[in-house]
């Protein structure tokens, strides 16, 4: 056999695999953590606690409903009423005041409006309060301007005129008096009376055309401890956006 041959028919040497394989570990699929099926509510009660918690202790907007404060606060203005002032001084002579309604510390209107313990904490949630028949006029809030403060003696003409102990009060946001005819006489109630302690006098700029402390069946004064708050800035309509005051009047 030739050489050739033998080499043909001789079994052919592998050469060692000399490569070296890497072990792939496969990573497990990472488990997804269930949902929490309460945190959207959490985050919910958490923003509503939040949002409430500064309307009752710091700010809330306010709409003026009436034309008692005509001129100068026109109907649906939308206004900032700040609650942090009067935790610690007392009320000035001009300043505008956001307060709980008459039928609340008024004797004879909280007996004839009675409410339930209930009845205003729902009536000033929005959507709720909005529904028929929900309203309640002892749930309601009055903005008026202070004029008199404890210890003044207050006297208000037929034309809705004031003086301070005698002397007359200067008020250059009335623009409209009371009107009366040749006696003197007309539809808006006259007083003379003194502020008690931690009571003021507050009556609207649109001396006839607006439900206050000279029309109280139960007396002309509101408690301090009755005020809300003070209307300081007016954000709506954009026009008029600025601050409120406060305004003093000036006694001549």
């Amino acid at each position: 056999m030739s050489p050739k041959e033998s080499q043909a028919h001789s079994p052919a040497v592998e050469a060692p695999d000399t490569r070296v394989h890497l072990s792939r570990s496969r990573r497990p699929d990472r488990e997804e953590e269930p949902e929490n099926p309460w945190a959207f509510w959490r985050s919910l009660l958490l923003t509503l606690a939040v949002a409430l918690g500064i309307r009752q202790f710091l700010l809330e907007a306010r709409y003026i409903p009436s034309g008692s404060m005509l001129p100068g606060l026109q109907l649906q203005d939308r206004l900032l009423v700040e609650k942090l002032s009067f935790r610690g001084r007392a009320p000035q002579r001009g300043e505008i005041i956001v307060f709980h309604a008459p039928h609340r510390f008024d004797p004879v209107l909280s007996a004839q409006q009675p409410r339930g313990p209930l009845t205003c904490l729902l009536v000033n949630i929005p959507l709720i309060g909005s529904l028929e028949g929900l309203q309640q006029p002892a749930c309601d809030a009055y903005i008026k301007r202070v004029v008199g403060l404890p210890g003044e003696r207050v006297a208000v003409d037929p034309r809705g005129r004031v003086s301070i102990n005698g002397q007359r009060l200067e008020e250059p946001y009335v623009k409209t008096p009371c009107p009366v005819n040749a006696q003197g006489d007309g539809p808006c109630r006259t007083l003379d009376v003194v502020v008690p302690a931690n009571h003021v006098l507050v009556l609207g700029d649109n001396r006839g055309n607006s439900w206050d402390g000279r029309f109280w069946p139960g007396g002309p004064f509101l408690p301090q401890s009755e005020i809300i708050g003070r209307a300081f800035w007016r954000f709506y309509p954009f026009n008029k956006m600025g601050s409120l005051g406060p305004t003093t009047p000036s006694q001549q």
